[in-house]
């Protein structure tokens, strides 16, 4: 299989690297090539970039550097780079992208702008729980596991995979259990508090949003795996 790994962090987040051993280890054979931004772009959404040159950097014979956001990157990767993935894979992120997050986030948007191109992917991120540290060697095992699993089911056109990793308790503790579930339809905590410098500093606190009984919130909250099938479109 050919897959295009991705993110919103930069290519050189730690994220991206435990995903890329992942993939190597849960699919030997698979052809892997990096098409990840050059920067950090979290929380773009699906911006794209159309009014001014976008420089690629070529690191390596499989990895490229994009001076622009994760959509960028897809779309760089599909038409100047001409490749032709069996699968987009994109994360792990630094942080969960639960329920309304899907609409703000660049990893999503990466995998969002492969499904347009009726490409299969998965955004994968990982839960962080009172700003603990994220063990991405224990996250890089668990994301196998995962793409073991979902790598090799159907998907629909114009589909794609989003997953959460919950905050993973330390090594030798049994893997979380792996939970198909609907996206969570609450909104993020809207706090605001007034800022020292001047206006408004935002105050919401993600681990206290509102949640849909037995959504993604839910599910990655309680510890589990969060699975949950985005369609672009009705067929």
């Amino acid at each position: 299989m050919r897959f295009i790994l991705t993110n919103d962090d930069g290519i050189d987040a730690p994220g991206l690297a435990a995903l890329k051993e992942s993939v190597s280890q849960a699919i030997p054979d698979a052809e892997i090539t990096i098409v990840a931004p050059l920067h950090h772009h979290s929380g773009c959404s699906h911006q794209v970039t159309t009014d001014r040159p976008i420089r690629v950097e070529q690191r390596s014979e499989f990895a490229y550097a994009v001076e622009g956001t994760p959509a960028d990157c897809i779309r760089v990767a599909l038409s100047h780079l001409q490749l032709q993935p069996d699968f987009v894979l994109s994360g792990i992120n630094a942080g969960g992208n639960l329920g309304a997050d899907l609409y703000i986030s660049g990893t999503v948007a990466a995998v969002r702008e492969a499904a347009l191109y009726r490409i299969p992917g998965m955004a994968i991120s990982h839960y962080i729980h009172c700003r603990q540290p994220i063990d991405w060697a224990r996250a890089s095992q668990i994301t196998g596991a995962v793409l073991d699993k979902l790598c090799h089911q159907p998907q629909i056109s114009g589909s794609f995979w989003n997953v959460n990793l919950p905050h993973l308790l330390e090594r030798g503790m049994a893997d979380p259990a792996l939970v198909f579930c609907p996206l969570c339809t609450q909104p993020l905590p809207a706090v605001y508090q007034a800022s020292e410098t001047g206006g408004l500093q935002y105050a919401g606190e993600y681990g206290k949003r509102a949640r849909d009984l037995g959504s993604d919130v839910e599910v990655c909250f309680a510890g589990n795996i969060a699975v949950t099938a985005i369609r672009l479109w009705n067929q």
